[in-house]
């Protein structure tokens, strides 16, 4: 094929992809914050579990105290987490959204999430010290620091935000622009925003497959079984990268 046609090609495909999310979105009532979550449990657990959802489609609107406001509450439900020796080897660093500190954490991060990043109030690098208690080097820190994230991400449902964990950001770059130790694992990174309105979840979503789309990824479609808690004739689509 010529250059022009697999250009058309990757756009006719960006279109698609688009439109039958953006229907699987306005259908399954993804993305907003007044509707019914129907996400349902197959065994009797705390409603909570169920608010919690790593959306792509945030939003940001609160202000800057807010925010930090905010992110001191989901650094606290953290801090009772469980851990060994009660060590609690977990440290973070965030950077709220216009200011350097976010810069510094959003440059860090792969094109293709960049395109949804951008749309969060705050972004926070999660790490886990490798450190001594009582003469003994800690085994599970990176354990111990995922329960304080479950945890962080827990009480952000309870709050009203999303919280979205990603892997996909450049870790040297990162470990250089902050500063951090070599004894400190980096983990992951967590983006912090509301839950989008209905009229922003399209554009979001387009956000996102214009991001593959430049790092000349490109993407097709799975077609996956009918879930049986949603209605037969919706299909749930996946993105794989080829």
């Amino acid at each position: 094929l010529m250059a022009r046609d697999l250009v058309s090609l990757k756009m006719f495909t960006l279109t698609l992809t688009t439109a039958l999310l953006g229907l699987l979105f306005s259908s399954c009532s993804l993305g907003s914050k007044n509707d019914t979550n129907r996400r349902i449990a197959d065994h009797a657990i705390a409603p909570l579990f169920l608010q919690r959802e790593s959306l792509y489609d945030l939003h940001r609107e609160v202000s800057e105290e807010q925010m930090r406001s905010t992110l001191f509450k989901l650094f606290e439900a953290a801090r009772w987490a469980p851990s060994e020796y009660n060590a609690q080897p977990w440290k973070f660093i965030y950077g709220i959204h216009g200011t350097n500190q976010w810069q510094n954490l959003y440059e860090s991060v792969v094109v293709r999430n960049q395109q949804w990043v951008s749309n969060a109030g705050a972004l926070i690098l999660v790490l886990s010290e490798k450190s001594l208690v009582k003469g003994k080097a800690l085994t599970i820190n990176s354990f111990d620091t995922g329960m304080a994230v479950a945890q962080l991400l827990l009480q952000a449902a309870e709050l009203g935000f999303t919280g979205h964990p990603l892997r996909g950001f450049d870790h040297k770059k990162v470990r250089h622009d902050c500063n951090i130790p070599q004894n400190y694992t980096i983990e992951a990174m967590v983006a912090v925003g509301e839950k989008a309105l209905k009229g922003h979840s399209m554009s979001s979503l387009l956000n996102v497959m214009q991001g593959l789309f430049k790092e000349n990824q490109y993407p097709r479609l799975l077609l996956k079984a009918p879930s049986s808690k949603l209605s037969p004739f919706f299909l749930r689509l996946r993105l794989a990268m080829s």
